[in-house]
């Protein structure tokens, strides 16, 4: 299916089904996707192999200007955003200025727009990471991917490359203390002619139990919106979507739904 980059640091700002009129940032490269998953729904396409020659990211100078220059803009014509969304090309923190880049977006929100949220959507494998625990621990939308309790699941859906913890990631989704919304795409599908769906009685009663345990201050449920890098996937129903909201809002959580 046709899928797309973003080819510029600041893009938009687009109306974004979760978090309003959203001013997005790609830490990544303009022209290559750069993440540690591969998820099969990604809307970037698929991860490209390793290359010889290092990935050029955007500078943390480059981004600050680029922000500046955005937003100054924005406050010159009147026209206010609801959040700054750290998202683009891939993984956001995998760039190793990541933190002091977070440091820099806040200063510049406070200058322009004290009232927009600052987010960043994360596939949460380097929330283990301290410098990057305690970054996503300043940003008013901590986002924070998981797409199923069940590893196998996980594997089929987001193709992690290396190492892939879930134990680790409910351990410090939990050291948050619900400073942290988890998001979760459902999808039914196969992949290299293996099926999957999180939408099973199974899979939804083992991840509100995963909920229960890592206590997020909301869920963001959703299903695919737009093109996706395998065509072999199925959108899950409104309906269904939120028969499970009612399920999560039953024990006590705030739940939003995008279908």
């Amino acid at each position: 299916m046709s899928t797309f980059l973003f080819d510029q640091i600041i893009f938009g700002p687009v109306k974004s089904r979760r978090l309003g009129h959203s001013l997005g940032v790609n830490l990544l490269p303009n022209n290559s996707k750069l993440c540690n998953y591969n998820c099969v729904y990604c809307e970037c396409g698929w991860t490209p192999n390793a290359k010889s020659e290092k990935p050029k990211l955007h500078a943390r100078h480059e981004v600050s200007t680029a922000l500046k220059t955005k937003l100054a803009d924005f406050k010159i014509r009147n026209n206010p955003i609801d959040s700054i969304t750290f998202a683009g090309n891939g993984e956001p923190t995998i760039h190793p200025d990541f933190p002091g880049i977070i440091d820099d977006t806040i200063e510049i929100r406070n200058t322009y727009f004290p009232e927009a949220r600052i987010a960043v959507l994360s596939n949460s494998s380097r929330i283990h990471i301290p410098k990057i625990f305690d970054a996503l621990m300043k940003v008013d939308d901590n986002i924070l991917k998981l797409d199923s309790a069940i590893p196998n699941t996980n594997r089929l859906m987001n193709q992690p490359k290396g190492e892939f913890d879930i134990e680790r990631i409910i351990e410090y989704m939990i050291k948050f203390e619900s400073k942290f919304v988890l998001q979760t795409m459902f999808l039914k599908g196969n992949f290299q002619g293996e099926g999957f769906d999180n939408t099973r009685e199974t899979e939804i009663k083992a991840w509100i139990e995963l909920i229960k345990k890592v206590k997020p201050r909301m869920v963001m449920i959703y299903t695919i919106a737009r093109d996706t890098a395998h065509n072999d996937l199925e959108k899950i129903p409104l309906e269904t979507l939120n028969e499970i909201a009612r399920m999560v809002e039953e024990k006590g959580f705030k739940v939003q739904v995008s279908g």
